[in-house]
């Protein structure tokens, strides 16, 4: 129960996930390199995914926590490393959905705010969005 809650929860990207994005990065572009044999295309291919790889690894590392809770409402993160802030009144429904894809179940935490609904994966949460749903609702609940 979180009848005194004076520190807001948040929840980070893992810490390994960035450094698994830029080793991938850096072993596509390795192998581009060994592959290549002079070919412009193939390498700038290869550069191309690493660049991509970095920026989204820049991502985890520039804004790792993407969902903070406290008794006031969400702050959470938007665009690349942008934080925006949400009072409770705001936030219309914290759902939790679930969808077979690809033959494997898939869970997000949407926070719906009617005008814009913000999706979190266990990748974004560094746990399953189900345990966080119970908790963002516990702290949402009237004192």
């Amino acid at each position: 129960m979180l009848a005194n809650m004076t520190d807001p929860m948040s929840w980070r990207v893992p810490v390994w996930l960035p450094v698994v994005k830029l080793a991938g990065g850096v072993a596509l572009l390795l192998l581009a390199l060994a592959l290549a044999d002079g070919d412009r295309a193939q390498l700038g291919v290869g550069a191309a995914v690493c660049a991509c790889l970095a920026l989204w690894a820049a991502r985890d590392l520039l804004a790792p926590v993407r969902l903070a809770a406290d008794e006031d409402g969400l702050t959470v993160v938007t665009g690349f490393a942008r934080r925006s802030r949400l009072t409770w009144d705001r936030i219309e429904a914290v759902r939790l959905d679930t969808r077979p894809r690809l033959g494997v179940r898939t869970e997000t935490l949407e926070v719906d705010t009617g005008d814009t609904l913000h999706v979190f994966t266990k990748a974004d949460l560094g746990v399953p969005p189900e345990d966080v749903l119970p908790l963002l609702n516990e702290v949402r609940a009237p004192r």
